[in-house]
């Protein structure tokens, strides 16, 4: 069966019961469902009440949906930008390298002097500087030319990993 179908939400599955899906529904859609979930687990836990494996999933996610829609500048002044600690090596863990690398290269844009915080890309961020905007701006050309589709590696991670992510009841 071609798994082409999207599916439309996240409806209180198990993270088994999701895997599942995979031969009826596109990796993409699933992969959201299970960002969907972690993301609402999130905010009842906090995100250090999170599994390592299950920050991945939402650091991937979060990196891939506002670089795509906005570029680094959007992932570093929207809320995703609560995971920035956990960006490069989630890209890593999922074996999406070409994305690690330059997610790396965009937070040493940042000119950031210490550990990766929310509260230091705040201060990166509310500079001006044309030449962070020139880094960043040349990070999404490199990102959409070469990065790839995350969804494929990820839901891949996320099945070898499936004991250390729960969902549902």
């Amino acid at each position: 069966m071609s798994a082409d179908k999207w599916l439309d939400a996240y409806a209180g599955q198990t993270t088994d019961e999701l895997i599942a899906l995979e031969d009826g529904y596109r990796a993409d859609s699933l992969v959201l469902a299970f960002e969907q979930a972690l993301m609402t687990k999130a905010v009842c836990d906090g995100v250090a009440g999170l599994t390592d494996e299950e920050r991945v999933v939402l650091a991937v996610e979060a990196v891939e949906r506002e670089v795509n829609n906005g570029g680094f500048d959007q992932l570093f002044t929207d809320a995703s930008k609560a995971l920035a600690p956990y960006f490069v090596e989630s890209l890593e863990a999922i074996g999406a390298d070409v994305a690690a690398k330059l997610t790396r290269r965009a937070i040493e844009a940042l000119g950031i002097d210490g550990p990766v915080t929310v509260e230091a890309v705040d201060r990166a961020m509310q500079l001006d500087s044309e030449e962070r905007d020139d880094s960043l701006a040349e990070c999404d050309d490199r990102y959409y030319e070469h990065a790839g589709d995350l969804a494929d590696p990820l839901f891949a991670y996320i099945k070898a990993n499936r004991a250390r992510i729960t969902l549902g009841a």
